[in-house]
């Protein structure tokens, strides 16, 4: 991919090669990506053990557990709305939009094929990656919208859930919305009400950190050999957050047939 070409009176873009993260062009987004796939791993290897009977039932699904998962899936999504405005900002590039988002439609796909197969009952059918296929589609029309008005916007998203459930989105195929009122069984489920609040938030940054030359700033860092080494699964989170699971769940496996 072509390096990004900043000018003194225009700031360009800086693109980022996947609407999930993967290739992207500024070092510091990647080591964040990195972060968040690392805290990922971390509530997944707890959940898997969890899954095994290693821990007690309901580990994950608690206490501090809650929140490590709450966080990522938070900051997944943030940095899905930052990447938005980091690669599309100026200009909506249309074909690599395009592109990348099948991608991550795709994995979805995928994702809830396999699930649906291996636990029926709380298959997942709006997770991550849906959520952030979703809110990126959705996020084109608001790459125009100011600042102030992103943070009101991430506000109501926040908060749709305390007052704007109804029964008229209980039918299965409005569940993506989050406001329906009947519970919802699904091992990773993120409907876009509150969790499109986040990613607006990480537009908002793209907005602010381009109007104060941070992004310009930032992709002239380079860092270190280690620095660079670390944003690495940050590059290609995708295909990590893909591969992370089995690999987990392979481990604890084995090591449940060694030990037990």
């Amino acid at each position: 991919m072509t390096a990004t070409r900043f000018h003194a009176k225009r700031e360009k873009p800086v693109r980022q090669g996947d609407l999930f993260g993967a290739a992207g062009r500024v070092l510091a987004v990647d080591l964040a990506r990195s972060a968040a796939l690392l805290a990922m791993a971390v509530f997944h290897f707890v959940y898997d053990l969890e899954l095994f009977g290693w821990l007690a039932p309901g580990t994950s699904t608690s206490g501090g557990w809650r929140l490590l998962a709450l966080g990522t899936a938070g900051s997944f999504l943030f940095l899905a709305g930052l990447s938005l405005w980091l690669g599309h900002g100026t200009q909506i590039r249309w074909r690599s939009f395009g592109n990348r988002l099948v991608r991550v439609a795709g994995a979805a796909a995928l994702i809830t094929a396999i699930t649906w197969v291996a636990m029926p009952g709380a298959f997942i059918f709006f997770g991550i990656l849906h959520a952030i296929a979703a809110a990126s589609l959705l996020g084109l029309a608001f790459l125009r919208v100011p600042v102030i008005g992103l943070l009101a916007l991430a506000a109501l998203a926040f908060a749709a859930p305390s007052f704007a459930r109804a029964e008229m989105f209980d039918a299965w195929w409005l569940w993506w919305t989050g406001l329906q009122t009947v519970l919802v069984r699904s091992v990773d489920y993120v409907p876009l009400a509150p969790w499109f609040g986040p990613f607006l938030l990480g537009l908002a940054l793209g907005r602010l950190g381009s109007r104060a030359g941070l992004w310009a700033r930032l992709a002239t860092w380079r860092g270190g050999r280690m620095a660079r080494r670390l944003a690495w699964p940050g590059r290609y989170s995708l295909w990590v957050y893909l591969a992370h699971q089995p690999v987990l769940i392979a481990l604890v496996w084995a090591a449940t047939q060694v030990l037990r």
